[in-house]
């Protein structure tokens, strides 16, 4: 057997959540491989919305779910997390397992992320404040605690990582107030025993064991590809390799144990936090996405900046994964537009290319558009390809003649019910 990735090949926010809920029926089980709580997953159905962030959003229907070792956990907005899932009758004791080798963010982390941000100024990143940043550098520095260390001679290695941690705060300017950072600990003190009673696992093993045992793995990924540190928009990216690679050393499996991998975008363009967007809309259009799509940030709420689909970009991000089979979310969104608009190409400096450049700051690159008809049909009620307007089943067709790759489902709504796969 072997695992199938399913991620992003935007900016993040395509609908990963929704197209997991979706699939995890056809699979045993479900594993996150990187990224930490600054990724909502949203999922609707039976009425309820639920956001998970650490969380895999196979929770509602498998019998295991992994947090893979290259997940950075936050261990008290993990217990507020499980603690809200558990009271919806939800059995995380039961199905959820976390590896031993999954780094924890602690509560100076979360600290020194705010800290570096404000003394970037205006050339900040635009985190969410969530300390995955530091945590991060603090894996790669090799001063990352893990969440088997809580089980061996824990304080002082915590003393050390706090130490260490206060003096950069110090040398920042933003040495933090005594009391509130002993509130903070106690919390996240209070929470690391809450961890403890969760199965702690060899996360590399379990996933492996599964697939010599003939069962099915579906690796979920967060943010998107766009923000991947090597291969994103960099340095306004996210910290982890969000592309499908990192499921290979975010959950201990060899590439030859890939799969299928699921590519998700949305039928339009978002994006959070700071960066640069090629095909970004300032205008009504803009406006009137956002408003359409509800786009707003699961964990943030921030608003995201909204434009045409990029297919420049999303060539980029198939071949970069080596995507099978494509997922388009939120195509009824577009649903009242007269025209569309396709990014086919990018202007860079009066040339004109099909390839991503290494840079896409600046106004030398100007998006080149392919406008087509639009449906003017509300789509959100549709349950099969058959009843598509003719206008529709031509922009999936473009879309799959540039890319390359079928488009394999296709979301017209935010519940599971509103999915149709061809």
């Amino acid at each position: 057997m072997k695992v199938d990735v399913l991620l992003g090949l935007q900016w993040g926010d395509e609908g990963k959540g929704k197209v997991v809920d979706v699939l995890t029926p056809r699979y045993n089980a479900v594993a996150r491989f990187q990224g930490g709580p600054n990724a909502g997953h949203t999922l609707e159905f039976d009425g309820k919305k639920y956001v998970l962030r650490s969380i895999p959003s196979g929770v509602f229907q498998n019998e295991t779910n992994l947090i893979g070792n290259g997940v950075v956990l936050d261990p008290v907005l993990f217990k507020g997390e499980a603690e809200a899932l558990c009271a919806d009758g939800i059995n995380l004791h039961q199905t959820l397992k976390i590896s031993r080798k999954a780094h924890l963010i602690l509560p100076t982390h979360r600290l020194l992320d705010a800290a570096s941000e404000r003394s970037m100024g205006k050339g900040k990143i635009g985190t969410t404040g969530k300390g995955i940043g530091p945590t991060y550098t603090d894996r790669t520095s090799r001063h990352g605690l893990r969440v088997g260390d809580i089980f061996c001679d824990f304080k002082p290695k915590y003393e050390a990582a706090r130490a260490r941690h206060l003096e950069m705060l110090a040398s920042l300017g933003a040495a933090p107030d005594p009391e509130k950072l002993k509130e903070l600990e106690a919390a996240w003190f209070e929470a690391i025993e809450y961890l403890k009673t969760f199965d702690i696992v060899d996360g590399e093993y379990l996933v492996n064991g599964l697939l010599q045992q003939g069962k099915y793995v579906l690796a979920e990924g967060a943010q998107g590809t766009m923000l991947d540190v090597d291969f994103g928009s960099y340095p306004f990216v996210t910290s982890s390799n969000t592309i499908c690679a990192g499921a290979c050393v975010g959950l201990g499996v060899a590439p030859n144990k890939i799969g299928d991998v699921y590519g998700i975008f949305k039928a339009y363009c978002t994006r959070v936090g700071s960066g640069p967007f090629p095909t970004e809309l300032f205008d009504e259009t803009g406006r009137t996405i956002r408003d359409l799509g509800h786009e707003y940030g699961a964990v943030t709420g921030r608003e995201r900046r909204c434009g045409w689909i990029d297919l420049v970009a999303l060539k980029y991000a198939v071949m970069i994964n080596g995507v099978t089979k494509l997922i388009m979310m939120k195509s009824d969104v577009l649903d009242g537009f007269d025209t569309i608009k396709a990014c086919v190409a990018y202007d860079v400096d009066g040339t004109i290319t099909d390839h991503f450049p290494y840079s896409i700051e600046g106004e030398s690159l100007k998006p080149v558009y392919k406008d087509m008809p639009g449906w003017k049909v509300p789509m959100s009620e549709m349950t099969s390809e058959t009843q598509w307007p003719e206008a529709f089943s031509s922009y999936v067709k473009f879309i799959e003649e540039y890319l390359g790759v079928p488009v394999a489902i296709v979301s017209v709504g935010p519940d599971r019910l509103q999915t149709i796969e061809r």
